[in-house]
């Protein structure tokens, strides 16, 4: 399938505006390093998507949206069936302009200040930034370590749990049985569930994604609960912006619609998101998942790579996601000498551990040309051997 589409040619994404190519210099302190940073992919987006984007845009007339109405809606229930097997209800649905965005306002709705937030570790800097940029509390917890999980969620001050289903930046694609186990937790303690599921389109074969709206629809305990997520990080066209959430208690949903629609003044989507979630949905799968394979290859490749000249580390690929998330702690590098030594002797640009919470960690995002992820592995490893 993967022959359909070429993946091979390289974009040059220099000159239009893009955080991960244009704005390497505000992170890294220098330009035109080649980056493997920002979690977007250097790949056109879906055929399918463009040629309902270019139709859009020869209608010509832009005005006011709604993104109530049934082709969004019906396209969104329609990739939940086909693609999770799991039927949702569209009456629940809500709108935004990115996860972060229902998040915050999710955040602001279930605690006050000072108020303690779940999350698992390491930590989506998102995540970070949102949750104490309003003045709540980021309470940490090992990913798998349930017995710290439960321990956070019963403090009183424990409001809500953010979930990043599947996990970034790990990876990790939690099991029906954890996530059942993490609704019985989060309900016997009053604590609501925010579960972040933008990664849940790139899953890769072996594993399969659990939506939380299956686990609060199957006796996993209900409570009080937001599923958020967007097509744009499979798709590829976080620019576009928008997002879609599925919010359970009518109460709740009527809020957050209230809050976005007049505090927010978001009443009017951004068309082209609607449009490109539509044809995405309708028509994108082929697309999703001729490049989800080309990704899985060129994960496959960083393993062998690793494994031949770095086998101490017994690197193995993500469970989902386009992001390589390699432990280096094993060669004992230290962590400002390798981002040196990356920076100024091989020209690139690769996340540091640290951002997320965990030093002696890098994140490498393949979601790119096979020639460009050859690039980036040699140019680690000559790094790391360097700093060693």
């Amino acid at each position: 399938m993967a022959a359909l589409y070429d993946f091979d040619t390289v974009i040059d994404r220099r000159g239009t505006w893009c955080v991960q190519w244009d704005g390497v210099a505000d992170r890294f302190g220098v330009d035109g390093l080649l980056p493997f940073t920002i979690s977007d992919m250097d790949f056109a987006t879906a055929p399918e998507v463009l040629a309902a984007l270019r139709a859009r845009l020869d209608h010509g007339v832009f005005g006011y949206t709604t993104w109530q109405q049934d082709d969004f809606r019906s396209a969104i229930a329609h990739w939940h069936a086909t693609r999770y097997g799991t039927e949702i209800d569209t009456g629940q649905l809500v709108y935004g302009p990115s996860v972060l965005s229902q998040l915050s306002q999710l955040l602001q709705m279930w605690t006050e200040p000072g108020d303690g937030v779940v999350v698992h570790t390491p930590t989506y800097d998102g995540f970070r930034k949102a949750i104490t940029g309003l003045g709540r509390e980021l309470r940490g917890v090992p990913v798998g370590d349930e017995e710290a999980l439960e321990r956070e969620l019963s403090r009183a001050d424990a409001k809500v749990l953010v979930l990043c289903s599947p996990h970034n930046p790990t990876g990790r694609v939690w099991t029906a049985d954890e996530l059942t186990r993490m609704a019985e937790l989060s309900e016997r303690h009053g604590v609501a569930v925010v579960s972040d599921e933008i990664h849940a389109d790139f899953v890769h074969e072996g594993y399969v994604h659990v939506p939380w709206t299956r686990v609060v629809g199957a006796g996993g305990g209900a409570g009080r609960w937001a599923l958020i997520s967007s097509g744009s990080k499979a798709f590829n066209f976080p620019a576009l912006t928008g997002a879609y959430g599925l919010i359970g208690d009518p109460a709740d949903r009527a809020e957050y619609l209230r809050r976005m629609e007049t505090a927010e003044g978001l009443a009017s989507p951004a068309v082209l998101s609607l449009t490109a979630h539509i044809a995405a949905y309708r028509e994108g799968g082929p697309w999703l998942d001729a490049v989800r394979g080309y990704v899985a290859g060129n994960l496959g490749f960083v393993a062998e790579r690793l494994s031949a000249v770095l086998p101490e580390l017994g690197w193995e690929p993500p469970q989902a996601g386009y992001l390589a998330w390699i432990d280096l702690r094993a060669t004992g590098v230290d962590d400002a000498e390798l981002q040196r030594v990356l920076v100024e002797r091989e020209g690139v640009a690769v996340m540091g551990g640290a951002v997320y919470g965990a030093p002696g960690f890098v994140r490498l995002n393949v979601g790119c040309p096979r020639a460009k992820v050859v690039r980036g592995v040699e140019a680690l490893v000559r790094a790391v051997e360097a700093v060693r």
